[in-house]
C-alpha cells in the first residue's frame, strides 16, 4: 500500500506565494510519475503539473510561468511552488503518484486566493 501525505496549503491573498508538499510512504521501490491535481468547487478534478522520475514536467496552460514542481527521488516526495496566485487558482489540491500501474491520491489540501 502507498501513502500520500500532503501539506502547505492555505488562504493567501491574490498575488502572493505558497508552497505544497507531499510525501509518499509505503511498499514503494520507484515512482513512475509525480504530480498535482486540482479540483474547484463544480468542476472537474484537472492536472496542474507533474514530473517523471527522469525530472521531466508538464504543465498546465493556466499556471505555466508561476507554479514550479519539483521532487526527490530519494525522499519519494513532489512539491509545488506556486506564485503570483490568482483567486482561480481556489481549489483543493491533491497530490498523485503513479507506480504498479496504479494512481495514488493524497486527502487534499486546500488553497485559496482571495483578499
Amino acid at each position: 500500500q502507498v501513502r500520500l501525505v500532503e501539506s502547505g496549503g492555505g488562504l493567501v491573498q491574490p498575488g502572493g506565494s505558497l508552497r505544497l508538499s507531499c510525501e509518499a510512504s509505503g511498499n514503494i521501490f520507484r515512482i513512475n510519475f509525480m504530480g498535482w491535481y486540482r479540483q474547484a468547487p463544480g468542476k472537474q478534478r484537472e492536472l496542474v503539473a507533474s514530473i517523471t522520475d527522469s525530472g521531466s514536467t508538464t504543465y498546465a496552460d493556466s499556471v505555466k510561468g508561476r507554479f514550479t514542481i519539483s521532487r526527490d527521488n530519494a525522499k519519494n516526495t513532489v512539491d509545488l511552488q506556486m506564485s503570483s496566485l490568482k483567486p482561480e487558482d481556489t481549489a483543493v489540491y491533491f497530490c498523485n503518484a503513479y507506480l504498479y500501474g496504479l494512481n495514488f491520491w493524497g486527502q487534499g489540501t486546500q488553497v485559496t486566493v482571495s483578499s
